[in-house]
């Protein structure tokens, strides 16, 4: 079983990238060895940002976006998008990639669920 995560809203502000990861990071709790990709796209690009520092009690993309990591994910960032923030590979948590249109077409045929927030 494979599961698509397409995220568009920006990190913070709305609640679409958390509770998109929150089930994320659920699912492969749950489901060790599921086959789960999260593609950041549009303003969920600077989710993957790393370095972001939030208040005490609050959530932060980061961490969770390693969580995904950690449990056996991929997460990618649209190519397109990070130009029009200015980010580069550089500017990523570890583990996240750079990635493109094509890929986010070959994700979407082969995925046996497609979520988007």
């Amino acid at each position: 079983m494979s599961t698509l995560f397409i995220l568009n809203d920006p990190p913070y502000g709305t609640e679409l990238v958390y509770n998109g990861l929150r089930l994320a990071g659920n699912i492969l709790r749950q489901d060790p060895g599921h086959q789960l990709s999260v593609f950041l796209m549009g303003d969920a690009a600077s989710a993957a940002k790393a370095g972001q520092s939030t208040p005490n009690g609050y959530y932060n993309v980061n961490k969770m976006l390693g969580n995904v990591l950690r449990g056996g994910g991929q997460v990618l960032v649209c190519g397109t998008c990070m130009d029009a923030r200015g980010l580069t590979q550089d500017d990523l948590i570890p583990g996240a990639l750079r990635s493109t249109l094509d890929e986010l077409t070959q994700l979407t045929l082969a995925a046996d669920k497609l979520l988007t927030f």
